[in-house]
């Protein structure tokens, strides 16, 4: 037991002289998760938390279009901006507004546009009741009219999704507002629809009185929706924690910093043995298993100390920054499980790459590379939902994977230790694999 607490001393003297090797073990995990956190963050306030400035330029100004800048002015994510400096915008001020980058996008409503749905209305009407127009206008040549349409003007930048939220929520007022025109002719033209059905089939014309209750139909319905859509995510054990960027962000780099720690440890192995201090430690009544024991321990210590420092930054920094808070979840005992077991994971890697690996050039070389591909691959960089399906089966088998995850399941979905059991078994079979590998490697050579 001593034997192996001089190791590990030994092993922490080297880092803790190695200042420039500490800096970027601790700072780089923190700045990122910091960065990311903040980006995201406003990506996701962007695309649906946020109010988005909408320039709304109506040159028809007529019952419609002025119900539509209202619809939109009721969404909580739009402010319609109708005015500039107490001015009305024209539709070159208002491109030239989205060019500047001073509005993401503008709405232009066309001149003759209410007159275009209402006589469309009434023609398709019309037409399904197979009524002739009195008025002796010929609405038969209004079918291939052209209707104005209405253009909105994107920044080039703004992304696809976000267009298309915008397109679609205009598509929704625009198409509720041509049913209730439909709806309102309807109600005038239907009762003279039945007065005729009825006059056609008793072959006279009916009494007044016995026909103004048909003539008297109304179709001005509540807007009340029917039935309503309840968004809702799916926990473990009932508990409902909407996700955030931060709870994203924050195991996913601290996981990254973990693993990034296999190129000070092969480096270590490798300078020891590119000296001759392995050869002569070797030479002392100190074992391999010991010597390997030592290394592993100080480094598990190292990254328990980062993780946590990932772990404050989440839950005092980023909120002071404007993110929300990280929540550590119901279950410290799985937390704990799962880091320790994604530590191991990662100085297994680093003692069997630095077993491995000939000079510390192949070793910070591959092992960078190689930590970055299983972090994009594992979800570090994006989430694995948003892979193509192609690259969803190629994660699983990153360790990074497994580690987020786990911690996903217990800062996210409320889990417990019998959720992760699995995701936890594989990160300690990859730890025992590389370990045997090392083994194996090490006593052959």
């Amino acid at each position: 037991m001593v034997k192996l607490f001089a190791v590990i001393f030994k092993e922490l003297l080297l880092l803790w002289r190695d200042k420039t090797g500490l800096l970027v073990l601790f700072a780089m995990p923190a700045v990122l998760v910091i960065v990311v956190s903040l980006v995201q963050e406003n990506v996701l306030k962007t695309i649906g938390k946020s109010s988005i400035k909408i320039l709304f330029v109506n040159k028809d100004k007529r019952s419609l279009s002025r119900i539509i800048g209202e619809k939109l002015s009721e969404s909580d994510s739009a402010a319609v901006v109708k005015q500039i400096d107490s001015h009305e915008i024209s539709e070159k001020a208002a491109v030239e507004a989205v060019v500047n980058k001073d509005f993401q996008l503008c709405i232009i409503i066309p001149k003759g546009m209410t007159e275009a749905v209402k006589a469309q209305a009434k023609r398709i009407v019309m037409e399904s009741l197979s009524i002739e127009d009195s008025s002796g206008e010929d609405s038969s040549g209004r079918k291939d009219e052209n209707i104005p349409e209405i253009v909105v003007y994107f920044d080039p930048i703004i992304h696809g999704s976000f267009r298309s939220a915008v397109l679609s929520s205009l598509d929704r007022v625009i198409l509720g507002l041509e049913i209730k025109e439909k709806v309102k002719i309807l109600s005038e033209f239907l009762p003279i629809k039945i007065d005729k059905a009825i006059q056609k089939a008793a072959g006279f014309h009916l009494p007044e009185k016995l026909i103004k209750d048909v003539s008297a139909i109304d179709f001005d319905w509540s807007n009340e929706q029917v039935v309503k859509v309840k968004e809702k995510f799916a926990f473990h054990n009932g508990f409902e924690k909407l996700p955030t960027s931060v709870q994203q962000n924050v195991p996913a780099w601290a996981l990254f910093g973990i693993f990034f720690i296999i190129v000070p440890m092969s480096g270590s192995l490798i300078n020891e043995r590119q000296t001759g201090t392995l050869a002569r430690i070797l030479t002392m009544p100190v074992s391999y298993f010991t010597l390997i024991s030592g290394k592993v321990a100080a480094y598990v210590l190292i990254c328990l100390i980062q993780f946590v420092l990932i772990l404050l930054i989440g839950m005092f920094l980023l909120p002071f920054l404007g993110t929300p808070k990280f929540e550590m979840g119901s279950d410290p005992f799985a937390i704990t499980v799962i880091t320790l077991a994604a530590i191991l994971a990662a100085t297994g890697y680093g003692v069997m790459l630095g077993t491995i690996a000939e000079t510390y050039e192949q070793a910070s070389m591959f092992g960078s590379i190689s930590v970055v591909i299983a972090g994009a691959l594992g979800g570090i960089m994006v989430p694995v939902f948003a892979m193509p399906r192609l690259m969803q089966k190629i994660s699983a088998f990153s360790p990074l994977e497994w580690g987020m995850d786990a911690f996903l399941d217990i800062f996210v979905r409320n889990g417990s230790i019998a959720t992760v059991i699995f995701d936890v078994g594989l990160l300690l079979f990859f730890f025992a694999a590389t370990m045997l590998i090392s083994w194996i490697y090490f006593f052959r050579t």
